[in-house]
């Protein structure tokens, strides 16, 4: 959870030192910033991960200022400060007040490889990013380049024994229950829905752009997943 208490004056403090004001050095007046440049890039550089977990998709929205290299920070800030004001009124108002689900609490490997892309709004794309980082990381753990994704992870969650080249990834001991069997089974199946129905159409058709909510959801598929891979035990 953001610390409130400690991001709320870190807007306002950006938003003070980048008010554009009027300055006069004597010869004619010019527009700038409230505080020297230095001291706004220095603000926004804590600010920038404030605005990525209040305001999704900040450096793309539209703005609606004077035009100078600081608006987007700005509009992002005023936006920011309303969430935290007011996100818990909103949400009672509209409706169910429901869990809510936080990218950044996803397994890392989804995060880490969505993160850049989902930020900048290109949530498709931060779906297929994640999907390649839980297949790198799983075929790092299984030691295999010769099988990806599904075929990979089908082989990894088999309930057959390990081959040689063929190491199997354990979620239950293997003592010959139904539980061993369906655990297995699922997470394989699990497996191919995530690359077979998820990331492989959306890489046919990267034009088809995912809302934020599909792709949230997806995210959370492969975060699921990646869970089960990492922690596999490993039988060789």
């Amino acid at each position: 959870m953001i610390n409130v208490e400690w991001a709320r004056p870190e807007l306002q403090k950006f938003l003070s030192a980048a008010r554009v004001v009027q300055k006069d050095d004597g010869d004619f007046a010019y527009w700038t910033t409230a505080e020297p440049p230095a001291a706004v890039l220095a603000q926004a550089h804590v600010v920038e991960p404030i605005l990525d977990r209040l305001v999704p998709g900040w450096p793309t929205m539209p703005v609606h200022g004077t035009n100078d290299s600081w608006d987007q920070h700005r509009e992002g800030c005023t936006r920011a400060l309303v969430a935290l004001d007011r996100e818990q009124e909103i949400r009672e108002n509209l409706g169910e007040d429901a869990p809510q689900l936080d990218a950044s609490h996803l397994h890392p490997w989804v995060w880490e490889g969505a993160r850049s892309l989902w930020q900048s709004g290109h949530h498709g794309e931060a779906v297929r990013a994640a999907s390649r980082k839980v297949n790198a990381e799983a075929q790092n753990k299984l030691g295999r380049r010769d099988a990806a994704e599904t075929n990979l992870l089908k082989s990894a969650f088999s309930t057959d024994p390990a081959k040689p080249g063929q190491p199997r990834l354990r979620l239950h001991p293997n003592d010959g229950s139904d539980t061993f069997k369906s655990l297995h089974a699922g997470a394989g199946a699990f497996a191919h829905g995530c690359y077979a129905a998820l990331r492989n159409p959306a890489s046919h058709d990267p034009q088809d752009e995912l809302s934020q909510d599909q792709a949230l959801e997806q995210l959370a598929a492969f975060s699921i997943l990646a869970r089960w891979i990492d922690q596999g035990e490993l039988e060789r």
